[in-house]
C-alpha cells in the first residue's frame, strides 16, 4: 500500500527541527485485527511519554488537545485525547502511533514508527523513524493514563 504524506507533514519536520529517532533497525511488529498487541519495547514510562506527546520530536498538540498536559494551545483538527484509553486498548493506540496510515490512508497523522513507501521525507530523515520505539512505548503508557 502506498501513503502520501501531506505537503504540510514535510514541512513541519523541516520547520520544527524535529529530531529523528537514533539510527538503528526498526523493532519488527505484528499487527492483529486494528491493533499492535506485542510491545515493541521495554514497558513504557507514562511521564516520559508525556514529555514526548508535548515536545518538538512529535507535535501531537498540534492537532489533538490533551487538556490533561494543562498546555495553554491545543490543536482541534483531530480527536481529543481526553479519556482515550476508555476507548482504545493499548494495542489499539500503538498501532495508531506506529502507523495510522494502516486504518485509514486518508489519515493526515504521521507514522511515527514507519520508514518506508513516504514520499516528500527529507534526505536527513530517510530511513529513520520519527519516534523510537521506546519512545512509542513511554507515550502509549501515558495515554493509558487518560481515562
Amino acid at each position: 500500500m502506498r501513503v502520501r504524506v501531506p505537503v504540510w507533514c514535510a514541512w513541519f519536520v523541516v520547520m520544527t527541527g524535529c529530531a529523528a529517532a537514533p539510527p538503528g533497525p526498526l523493532v519488527s511488529y505484528r499487527i492483529e485485527s486494528d491493533a499492535i498487541n506485542q510491545p515493541l519495547a521495554a514497558p513504557g514510562d507514562a511521564a516520559r511519554g508525556r514529555d514526548v506527546l508535548m515536545g518538538r520530536e512529535s507535535n501531537c498538540l498540534l492537532c489533538h488537545a490533551v487538556p490533561e498536559t494543562g498546555a495553554r494551545f491545543m490543536g482541534n483538527i483531530a480527536p481529543s485525547l481526553s479519556g482515550v484509553a476508555g476507548r482504545l486498548s493499548e494495542g489499539q493506540l500503538r498501532l495508531r502511533i506506529v502507523d495510522l496510515a494502516r486504518l485509514n490512508r486518508d489519515t493526515v497523522m504521521p507514522s511515527y514508527y514507519r520508514t518506508e513507501g513516504l514520499s516528500r521525507v527529507a534526505p536527513a530523515y530517510r530511513g529513520k523513524p520519527i519516534l523510537s520505539a521506546q519512545q512509542i512505548e513511554d507515550v502509549v503508557a501515558y495515554l493509558r493514563t487518560l481515562q
